[in-house]
């Protein structure tokens, strides 16, 4: 098998696992399990819990009512207004890097209690093995921190998939509507960015990478919302997407 590309760059919701995996099953695990996390663990996850009182503090600056959280003070007040900004974040579904990191950190407690399984589609594992097998790179970009990317890869339901992936970037890289950020990552993998194909099921993400020279397939899986108007080669399995 000769490859068009030399590295395979996937996206996760929507492309390698369903979109009712990450709001069904990953978010309701992540808004129960965040306060007694949070209480367990403040002091280990103290950058985090930074970033979030950042990140509240700019949400603020613009108007919104999101959850202030203390610089100092009690302990258990602490914890109760970072576990708010976690639920207020995630109820408008931010993309924010203290909120992924901390979503990950509560997902691997998940994962190593067996409470949860990571979902991909059937015909993933394949074409990875594939991919790998023609020579090629197989790699990961995704709003979801890089361990919580991990996390859902080495534990997925039909046996661990982190052999036949060599890197992972998530939003530290940059937006993913951004051009730049697929830029940074074809530098970071020692290629031109048209010897990279991106896989996703996010139109504006698809033209964002298209603008940084990347080739792009659209995934459509079983319920992806519709994209607009748009002129990129569509896909309904990542098998489809190494032709």
């Amino acid at each position: 098998m000769t490859l068009p590309f030399e590295v395979l760059l996937l996206d996760i919701e929507g492309t390698t696992t369903s979109i009712s995996f990450v709001y069904d099953v990953l978010f309701p695990y992540a808004r129960r399990a965040v306060e007694g996390f949070l209480e367990a663990h403040l002091e280990a996850v103290a950058a985090e819990v930074e970033l979030l009182r950042q990140e509240a503090a700019a949400e603020r600056a613009r108007g919104e009512d999101a959850p202030e959280i203390p610089a100092s003070g009690a302990r258990e007040a602490i914890v109760a207004a970072a576990a708010a900004s976690v639920r207020w974040q995630m109820e408008r579904d931010r993309k924010t890097t203290g909120l992924k990191a901390l979503q990950g950190k509560i997902w691997r407690e998940g994962y190593a209690a067996g409470e949860l399984r990571g979902h991909v589609f059937e015909d993933v594992p394949g074409a990875m093995q594939a991919v790998v097998e023609a020579g090629g790179r197989v790699c990961i970009y995704s709003s979801g921190s890089v361990e919580a990317q991990r996390l859902l890869f080495g534990h997925a339901e039909g046996g661990a998939l982190t052999g036949w992936i060599s890197g992972y970037f998530d939003t530290t890289t940059g937006p993913k509507r951004e051009a730049g950020s697929y830029e940074a990552i074809a530098a970071a993998l020692g290629v031109a960015p048209a010897a990279v194909r991106f896989v996703t099921d996010v139109l504006a993400e698809a033209e964002a990478a298209a603008a940084a020279g990347m080739q792009v397939r659209l995934s459509v899986r079983p319920g992806n919302p519709p994209q607009g108007a748009h002129g990129f080669a569509v896909v309904g399995s990542l098998g489809a997407a190494l032709d």
